[in-house]
């Protein structure tokens, strides 16, 4: 397995970045395997797919080098520079373009483990991948940003509580289950690969969520490293969190699915994006669920966060235990 050894004050200085590049590229990955988790992936895979194998297929280079570097167990470095906050894409992709070709094919090289194929001998490796990148960013993700700022925002509030809560060994065991992992002895397991341990005890180290598919980790040696997680449930797939059928006949289905998602802290337009509704709807749902003691709300920063009191927790675990005694 993969482990980076770190200190106490390097995982309390890390913090939660969201990054448009890491997002785009976790699509061009999902846009490569080509399978979903769940129907949101589902959904964006038949609106996407088609003209990306069309583009590939037109240019088979470009198509053998997302094979080669994108297709296997390690990403070629290049590819996946690690995000810088507040950067905006376009100078993510001019880091990639400014890559030295030599340096871009061996690290394809990296990926393949073993001879680079004949027809990715060439200059305009780094090139390429930028247009790629550029391409699915402004057709696949560009249009659904604001949502996907919105969920990944959402992911970071609740990760950020779970930390007050619980500490970092929970979150951290959370992110990428059986991938990343908290062993104890300041060494915090990265992935399931056979890697040297890296010892990065004073290094800038951030957590990146992403909407699609599964995580992976990358690094500026010495001095910054970063850990990109999957959404997971409801943040990533609107219809994962089921409401109970007897809660929404309670509630109302739409006011039950957002008290079904307040077990952990959202703002406001965290649950529109969420759930779909209306910011007006949400605001009258919130209201009622505060007037019967179901949910309360905090500030924190410049936002207002809403989450599920106790009354809230045991209305809604009730509605989900099967009912023992009904024949």
């Amino acid at each position: 397995m993969g482990w980076w050894q770190l200190n106490a004050d390097t995982l309390v200085r890390s913090r939660f970045m969201i990054c448009p590049f890491t997002e785009t590229f976790a699509s061009l990955r999902l846009l490569h395997k080509g399978t979903a988790a769940h129907p949101g992936e589902e959904a964006w895979l038949r609106a996407h797919l088609p003209g990306y194998r069309a583009l590939l297929a037109a240019d088979p280079v470009t198509g053998l080098l997302v094979r080669s570097a994108v297709g296997t167990s390690w990403i070629a470095d290049f590819l996946a520079p690690l995000p810088r906050d507040g950067a905006p894409l376009e100078e993510t992709l001019a880091r990639i373009r400014a890559t030295d070709p030599a340096e871009a094919r061996a690290d394809v090289g990296v990926s393949l483990r073993g001879p680079l194929p004949a027809a990715l001998e060439r200059d305009d490796l780094p090139q390429r991948a930028a247009e790629l990148l550029a391409h699915v960013w402004s057709r696949t993700v560009r249009p659904y940003w604001d949502r996907r700022r919105r969920i990944l925002e959402a992911d970071v509030v609740a990760r950020t509580a779970q930390v007050s809560r619980g500490g970092w060994a929970a979150v951290l065991d959370s992110l990428t289950p059986g991938q990343t992992r908290w062993l104890g002895n300041d060494r915090l397991q990265v992935n399931r690969l056979e890697r040297p341990p890296r010892e990065i005890s004073g290094a800038e180290l951030v957590f990146v969520p992403v909407t699609p598919g599964r995580g992976w980790v990358t690094w500026e040696e010495p001095t910054r490293y970063a850990i990109v997680y999957g959404c997971t449930g409801a943040l990533a797939d609107p219809g994962a969190r089921s409401v109970p059928a007897s809660l929404g006949a309670l509630l109302g289905t739409a006011r039950a699915a957002v008290l079904v998602l307040l077990d952990s802290p959202m703002s406001t337009s965290q649950l529109v994006a969420v759930t779909g509704q209306a910011l007006g709807s949400v605001g009258r749902h919130l209201r009622v669920l505060l007037d019967a003691g179901l949910v309360e709300r905090r500030r924190a920063g410049r936002s207002v966060l809403y989450e599920r009191t106790a009354a809230g927790d045991v209305l809604v675990e009730a509605q989900q235990r099967p009912d023992t005694y009904r024949s």
